[in-house]
């Protein structure tokens, strides 16, 4: 019915646009088509928008959109995006003329009798849901990346179609407001505030946005620069903490990148929004990024790698306005490219910020396993997709473009020189400065500096999938002798693709690191000839990518190697072990174990405890996880109790949390949680409270009600109670209960929040629920279309993983499959997104299999 629906609309625009002469197929969404036909059209693109938000959270948005622009060619009609309905477009003017529209498939389509050649004026009077700007009882914010500014406003949504946009907002008397630009007139009259913004500088519509509600301001100056945040954040002594830290950071991070770029901060304000269980860590909306509140406003006693993600995401945001806000994208299938180097100058940007801490080993853990996790997967993607229309963009994010990316970029700087490459990225900045570019684009730049086919080395890095995998082998001589080891860079499928990169051989026979450039075949310097299996440890600078051979007894030199090697160590054997389960998943548990008694770096330790928690719950059998439950709650607690600092203390604490099943280790978490007992070091806050009542609502079903009541009077942050309230059906003990809160999740609007949507999934599919929680497995399958649609870029990759994670058996693995199979159309995007989530569940599934 909805094909032949859409068809029938198509040929509605197309009798339509053949009364005027021209035939015109219209499409929902902003197809590649469309995009490039208005790009050659328009130019000069101005939005004049006033929007009232009511009170009520129910009525709809009111507002008017002026666009103003040059046309070059009148030959075909104006498709203005607006992904609401017909009866939402109260009237349409051009040239101050009413015009006679028409709607069809997500467009307002203005007939070309009313275009002229050059300046042109349309006028949309509109209304809107607010679910189009993520309201809330108390504030609202836009989210409009990649394509969703269409759902809140007539616009041509479209990234290489950058405009200035004046912004004039009308909100209840209380709230204050944030924008692109500059508040220019603030005035209340009637119960009602107005805000009058002043004009953008050149954005793309999925960058304009603004803020409003009830917040608390603070502003400061940091070497001649006026800087502005907004926040709800009701514990005083927690902004007290954090405040300073904040701006710092931001300052820190403008002066590198004007250093580094030589091109001064390019927008006219910089200010930013904490915003509570926001969608995202950050989004870099210029002169108003958007943060999660509890990203930057970190708890007391963080630990390193909390601080570090902090500065991190504030260098990633901020490295935006530059890589993405000034340089942008002409189309979504480059969106890799601002994120790449929002992550990349992002650890450079952090470095002297921690001048203690081992940047080296901080990159491996912060990119490799989530790159592995996807290009060891079935659903591996290439960093550079192709993309049809602007409606599927949101699957173009994910761990290949935030983590696989930077390793691509720090392989290819190695190849270019450090300065060669910085001049290269000054040069791409100066000549698309407030325009758009291609990868290619920049290929072509940085290609000048090179004696290297930079297009062809880029052909597999960025556009094909997956990764090498190395192997030691022995060349046989021409007498069929045994001849020298030589290091194998095999393609896994089969297409002889190479992928040069460099990386360095640790002897631990000679104490000395070897560098290589790898490409096909290298053979083993002759100092390395003699048992290589057992005495190199491949990749030890952390610079290589790909599946490197590690030998387990490698492990006995732990004590000798620096941190980074042990990380390298580490990453490597736990990519063998899940992708050839030749070894024992025990043994390696034990060695785990035995690091995380032994660690002092707290990096390692957060590693091996990731590590230990999959396989405690996935890959031991039930028998073998209750044979060593007791002793491994014993040696966790044990050691959190013999640090001697608080950020220790909480990380060890945290992984007991997650790893307490046995009725004496609950009981010391609720010990914990009630006050009943104290322990030195550890003072957990309100929002750490609420995550251990979870756990115990969970993991103690008796007590789940008392709990949960007990937490709630005890909650005074109102956005920490509203989520509380909403996850609780998550958390009961009934079944039942627990199975009308998934069923509610049908509805759209019950999962407007989407981080307490995941939160919840990942209660409702607690390790211990597994066998009732399978039957969520398929629902939650056949809603994942509907939420590509209705969700943010992250939200189907959040569901699945919500949904899947913690799944290990070989019925829930069949589950999946059957659904692929029964579906040989489904969505290719949506297909890889599956088969990049289960991959953890088909692993597990086959080494659980393998045991019975």
């Amino acid at each position: 019915m909805k094909r032949i629906i859409k068809l029938s609309t198509a040929l509605m625009i197309w009798v339509l646009a053949g009364c005027e002469g021209q035939s015109m197929l219209v499409e929902s969404g902003v197809s590649a088509s469309l995009a490039l036909e208005r790009a050659q059209r328009i130019t000069a693109l101005t939005y004049d928008l006033q929007l009232s938000v009511p009170e009520d959270a129910a009525k709809p948005l009111e507002g008017r959109v002026i666009m103003r622009f040059d046309l070059a060619s009148i030959d075909a009609p104006l498709q203005i995006d607006f992904a609401q309905q017909a009866k939402d477009v109260l009237a349409v003017s051009a040239q101050q003329k009413p015009v006679i529209h028409e709607f069809s498939s997500e467009h307002i389509i203005v007939p070309k009798s009313s275009l002229r050649l050059g300046e042109n004026e349309i006028s949309v009077v509109f209304k809107a849901p607010q679910d189009s700007i993520n309201r809330n009882p108390e504030y609202l914010f836009t989210l409009f990346v990649p394509d969703r500014a269409r759902r809140a406003f007539p616009v041509l949504d479209q990234p290489d179609l950058k405009a200035r946009y004046s912004l004039t907002l009308e909100t209840p008397a209380a709230w204050v407001a944030m924008g692109n630009g500059a508040v220019l007139s603030n005035e209340v009259k009637d119960d009602r505030r107005v805000f009058r913004f002043a004009a953008t500088d050149p954005l793309p519509s999925y960058l304009f946005s603004f803020v409003a509600g009830q917040f608390e301001t603070v502003e400061r100056g940091l070497r001649g620069r006026k800087m502005t945040i907004i926040h709800r954040e009701t514990d005083s002594d927690k902004v007290t903490r954090n405040i300073d830290a904040i701006f710092e950071a931001h300052a820190q991070s403008l002066d590198w990148l004007e250093n580094y770029s030589g091109i001064p901060y390019p927008f006219a304000k910089f200010g930013f929004a904490l915003i509570p269980d926001f969608p995202y860590g950050g989004m870099e909306h210029v002169g108003a990024i958007q943060y999660r509140a509890s990203s930057l406003l970190l708890e007391e006693a963080p630990s390193e790698k909390q601080l570090l993600n902090r500065a991190q995401l504030i260098a990633h945001e901020t490295a935006h306005m530059w890589f993405g806000n000034l340089v942008t994208m002409r189309w979504f299938d480059d969106v890799w490219t601002k994120e790449v180097f929002a992550n990349f100058m992002a650890d450079k940007i952090v470095n002297p910020q921690f001048p203690d801490t081992d940047h080296a080993l901080n990159f491996l853990i912060s990119h490799y396993p989530q790159a592995y996790g996807v290009d060891r997967s079935e659903g591996a993607n290439p960093i550079r997709q192709r993309l049809d229309n602007l409606n599927l963009a949101g699957q173009m994010y994910g761990p290949i473009i935030y983590h696989k990316a930077p390793i691509m970029m720090r392989q290819l700087e190695l190849l270019l020189g450090e300065e060669a490459f910085r001049e290269g990225l000054q040069s791409y900045l100066t000549r698309y400065a407030y325009a758009n570019a291609t990868w290619p684009a920049l290929i072509e730049i940085l290609d000048k500096k090179t004696d290297i086919d930079l297009a062809s080395w880029s052909e597999v890095w960025v556009n094909t999938a997956g990764m090498p995998h190395f192997k030691l082998a022995r060349n046989l001589q021409s007498d069929a002798n045994e001849g020298p080891w030589v290091l194998k860079q095999l393609d896994p499928a089969g297409i002889a693709r190479e992928w040069p990169q460099q990386f360095t051989l640790l002897s631990l026979d000679h104490n000395a690191e070897t560098s290589l450039l790898a490409a096909g075949e290298v053979p083993l310097p002759t100092a390395l000839q003699k048992n290589p299996q057992q005495t190199l440890l491949f990749n030890a600078d952390g610079l290589g990518y790909g599946r490197f051979p590690a030998d387990p007894k490698l492990f006995q030199a732990w004590e000798s190697l620096t941190p980074l090697q042990r990380g390298v160590l580490l990453v490597i054997s736990f990519e063998n072990l899940i992708t050839t389960p030749s070894g024992s998943v025990t043994d390696y548990f034990d060695t785990l174990q035995s690091i995380l008694v032994s660690e002092t770096n707290e990096l390692l330790i957060e590693l091996a405890a990731n590590q230990l928690h999959y396989l405690y719950f996935s890959l031991l059998s039930d028998q073998e996880r209750g044979q060593q439950m007791l002793g491994l709650e014993a040696k966790v607690w044990e050691t959190m109790l013999a640090q001697d600092s608080r950020s220790m203390t909480k990380v060890y604490f945290e992984l007991f949390t997650q790893i307490a099943l046995s009725d004496s280790a609950l009981a010391k978490v609720y010990a914990i949680w009630s006050g009943e007992q104290t322990v030195d070091q550890l003072s957990p806050q309100e929002s750490e409270r609420i995550r251990l009542a979870e756990i115990l609502a969970v993991r103690l079903p008796d007590r789940a009600d008392a709990i949960i009541a007990r937490q709630r009077g005890e909650t005074d942050n109102p956005d920490r109670l509203r989520r509380l309230d909403y996850i609780s059906p998550a958390l009961a003990k009934d079944p039942d209960i627990r199975d009308a809160f998934f069923e509610s999740l049908k509805n759209p609007a019950n999962r407007a929040t989407e981080v307490w949507v995941s939160d919840a999934l990942q209660r409702l599919n607690d390790p211990t629920r597994l066998e009732h929680a399978f039957a969520y497995l398929l629902p939650s399958l056949e809603l994942l279309e509907e939420i590509q649609v209705t969700g943010d870029i992250f939200f189907p990759s959040a569901w699945l993983n919500g949904v899947l994670s913690t799944h290990r058996s070989l019925a829930a693995a069949d589950v999946v499959r059957q659904f692929l199979q029964e579906r040989p159309n489904y969505n290719p995007q949506l297909r890889m997104k599956i088969l990049q989530a289960a991959d953890p569940l088909f692993r597990a599934s086959k080494i659980q299999g393998s045991k019975n």
